[in-house]
């Protein structure tokens, strides 16, 4: 058995059994905090990819990897800090896949990885204007605000 403890909010336990065939984790906590969701979408995140193109070549994209995908042109671009990727798949189609992954709507054609938020700032008409870690902005529509800020805790 191994234990890991940060001060009195965070135990981590885990039992290493060798007749065991399968993982099992169990999260055990006295409410849902937004910690605990970062913790379950990180677990989620493990496995999670997606298949991409770019210069006519194909990828298989870590989904923990991206910082937004959107869709222009009835085509759907996939977007890391360093590079923009094409899917076949359609925008609705990904949310449905990421959806308790941490990705969020912000708009009728955008989808946002939210541990790639760095801050928000009001906009004019309600809606949000939000920094992406490398410095990128994208407005969050004023049907998506009220959502990504009680996601994000600010509300």
């Amino acid at each position: 058995m191994i234990k890991i403890q940060r001060g009195d909010d965070l135990k981590i336990i885990i039992n290493i059994d060798k007749s065991l065939n399968d993982t099992e984790i169990v999260i055990n906590c006295g409410e849902l905090t937004s910690e605990t969701e970062q913790i379950i979408t990180a677990i989620r995140l493990l496995d999670k990819k997606l298949s991409v193109i770019k210069d006519d070549e194909s990828y298989i994209l870590d989904v923990s990897k991206i910082l937004y995908i959107e869709s222009v042109d009835r085509k759907t671009f996939v977007y890391t800090s360093n590079d923009c990727y094409e899917t076949k798949l359609k925008l609705y189609e990904i949310e449905e896949r990421l959806c308790n992954c941490g990705f969020l709507r912000t708009g009728k054609a955008c989808l946002v990885n939210l541990k790639y938020i760095s801050s928000l700032k009001s906009d004019i008409n309600r809606k949000l204007r939000l920094t992406l870690e490398n410095g990128e902005q994208l407005i969050v529509s004023r049907q998506y605000a009220d959502a990504l800020k009680i996601r994000l805790g600010v509300k």
